[in-house]
């Protein structure tokens, strides 16, 4: 059973506020926590079912996490997942890593997301960029937060591999070398079937659905792109959409 400083230090991180006062955030779920603890990222504690922790001992005991038990009750109580009758993770936030440098970039595509504000889309686009091999994120300020529970779980592990940076993107651009390679998706552009992308990687910039690529990055855009439409739909879920522009770019390189 948790205590109730346990519960009531768990229930606390479910908010913005106190995850940046405490520098820590959660994991949760069996598969999420299992990816967790065969990575290289520290748990600060782990509350977890005795099935979990028999069937992950050696990866328990090798993390050298700080473990405490639960029901299946506990967890579904006190965090964020409709069902969760596995695990609990609460991990430290990393530092805030700087910005993809001109040789991290190298033959690289860098995914930078404007004011993509659903949690869900930020998960799903950790994930889209982790499948497709992007290893560096660059996002707005207003961009929604890295360690909302809503993000992580999008995410399905995909934090724990793809690198997220929040900066100014207008500082961040000006920072590029002048021939750096940088799409925008937007209703009109050049056909991504038929695009030809740079063997030197660059940068894919996707707006918000609702408002596009604000109007202050245009004079950064070197190659605006579009997705042709067949059908009548007014545009693509943002995540859906970052998923066939990199599909495009990905099989291109590789032809």
């Amino acid at each position: 059973m948790l205590s109730k400083n346990q519960i009531k230090r768990i229930r606390a991180l479910h908010r913005k506020k106190n995850r940046r006062e405490q520098g820590l955030f959660l994991v949760e779920g069996e598969k999420m926590v299992a990816e967790l603890l065969a990575s290289s990222w520290p748990i600060e504690s782990l509350y977890a079912t005795e099935e979990f922790t028999h069937q992950y001992a050696a990866a328990i005991n090798h993390k050298r996490a700080n473990v405490f038990p639960a029901t299946a009750n506990n967890l579904a109580t006190v965090g964020t997942l409709v069902t969760n009758n596995a695990a609990i993770a609460i991990v430290p936030i990393p530092t805030t890593a700087e910005s993809p440098s001109p040789a991290q970039m190298q033959g690289e595509w860098v995914l930078a997301l404007d004011s993509i504000n659903d949690p869900g889309n930020l998960g799903a686009l950790l994930r889209v960029a982790d499948w497709y091999g992007i290893r560096h994120i660059v996002c707005s300020p207003n961009t929604a937060e890295l360690h909302n529970p809503k993000v992580i779980s999008a995410s399905k592990g995909s934090f724990l591999r793809v690198t997220t940076h929040y900066l100014a993107l207008e500082d961040y651009f000006r920072s590029l070398p002048s021939d750096t390679t940088v799409l925008g998706a937007y209703l009109e552009g050049d056909n991504i079937h038929t695009y030809s992308p740079s063997s030197q990687g660059g940068v894919l910039v996707m707006g918000s659905e609702a408002h596009g690529i604000h109007p202050s990055l245009a004079p950064y855009i070197t190659h605006p792109i579009t997705i042709p439409a067949f059908g009548q739909a007014e545009s693509l879920n943002v995540a859906i959409a970052t998923a066939i522009i990199c599909d495009n770019l990905r099989r291109k390189k590789n032809s």
